[in-house]
């Protein structure tokens, strides 16, 4: 009688089911509203992704979960990796429920990837016979080919080669030595998710998080707790000169960054993405006055091999920028949002609706203004075609 009273399996998969995600904050409130305590729904959880019903992610600093879907079909899958025991270990990592087929030679491996077509393709980048840049490159070039899942995993230099993954298209990269944890959890939502199609870029928190944050930082007494922008300076004019393709990438690269260092920091750093150049942090101001850095530090290091992509020549082969003097240059920018500030935009945003209480959740364009971003450059959009990135304001949006 006990065990059917603190089962709320159901309820928790109707939960996500409905919202497409759902945070574990979220999931505690509902389950303390049922008298149900955190143990118990902790309980529910781990039963739930025992079974392959739900899988949790941590984006952005948040514990998400998701709904799978319930598919007769194996998903396929091909690691590829030389080292023996790495590649079992993935293999092992990934868990049942996949069809995994093992190689460690990249030539033979894309031979099998092209005859086979598999869901998704995990990569190791150093390889005897071809390297997973070429794999991925390939794989992301040929439309036969193109809507395979690639995540790379390496321990080789990420500034340089996670740069590279995401422009050959990778959809995912994790730095050795990996998390089998995060491995499991990334291929499982890649491919089993229920809704729209999973995209570390768009998926991080969204508009009803990012809310939350501002509420927390407006009616908290927390002096630690600190809200701001990271806003990636000189993007609109990139994408406009190379291409919203290569302005994507370089907002996928920033996203990557943010949420690695925000796991190697911990949980209580929030991340979100205000679907333009604009990506929110909130958290201690302690861990962000060093989180702050270390991305910069890192996007900073990666800067001469995004614009060797593009046709830039260093300076030190004594050869001038091909492109002059003016060739749009990449920054990011971390800007603290004053809570002072941030009253004021909150308070009128509230006034224009005739409500001086809090809404519930505020909209992009709601929170733009009160990030002081308001006025675009570009905005991201996602559609039936993915992603899209558009330069302009206002109607006068060039695709």
């Amino acid at each position: 009688m006990d065990q059917d009273v603190n089962d709320i399996k159901p309820d928790i998969v109707s939960m996500i089911n409905d919202r497409q995600e759902v945070t574990f904050n979220e999931l505690r409130s509902f389950a303390a509203s049922l008298n149900i305590t955190e143990d118990m729904l902790r309980r529910n959880l781990k039963e739930l992704e025992a079974a392959n019903t739900i899988a949790s992610r941590s984006s952005g600093g948040i514990m998400t979960y998701y709904v799978l879907q319930n598919e007769n079909v194996l998903r396929r899958i091909v690691i590829v990796e030389d080292d023996k025991n790495i590649n079992k270990l993935m293999a092992l990592s990934i868990g049942k429920g996949f069809d995994i087929t093992q190689m460690y030679d990249g030539k033979e491996a894309l031979d099998k990837i092209k005859f086979e077509k598999p869901d998704l393709v995990i990569l190791d980048l150093m390889l005897p016979g071809l390297d997973g840049l070429e794999i991925c490159q390939s794989i992301k070039r040929t439309a036969s080919l193109s809507d395979i899942i690639v995540i790379i995993v390496s321990a080789m230099d990420a500034t340089m080669n996670r740069f590279k993954g995401i422009k050959y298209g990778a959809d995912y990269y994790i730095k050795k030595p990996f998390d089998p944890v995060e491995l499991r959890s990334l291929v499982t939502i890649f491919l089993k998710k229920k809704g729209k199609k999973f995209d570390p870029l768009v998926d991080l928190p969204n508009e009803g998080k990012i809310s939350d944050a501002v509420e927390k930082a407006v009616k908290g007494n927390d002096d630690n707790y600190e809200l701001g922008k990271v806003h990636v300076e000189g993007l609109a004019e990139f994408a406009q000169r190379f291409g919203t393709d290569s302005g994507i990438t370089i907002l996928r690269l920033v996203s990557q960054l943010l949420q690695d260092k925000v796991r190697e920091r911990g949980t209580d750093i929030f991340v979100g993405f205000l679907n333009g150049d604009d990506f929110v942090i909130a958290g201690s101001q302690n861990k962000i006055e060093k989180l702050v850095p270390d991305i910069k530090g890192e996007f900073t290091a990666v800067l001469p091999f995004i614009y060797q992509s593009e046709g830039y020549k260093p300076i030190e082969l004594g050869i001038d920028d091909i492109y002059g003097a003016d060739t749009p240059k990449l920054n990011l920018i971390y800007t603290p949002i004053e809570k002072d500030f941030l009253m004021a935009k909150r308070s009128e945003i509230l006034k224009s609706k005739g409500d001086k209480s809090y809404i519930g959740s505020y909209t992009y364009d709601e929170l733009r203004r009160m990030f002081g971003s308001e006025n675009l450059d570009i905005t991201i959009t996602r559609g039936q075609g993915g992603v899209r990135l558009s330069i302009g304001k206002g109607s006068r949006q060039e695709e």
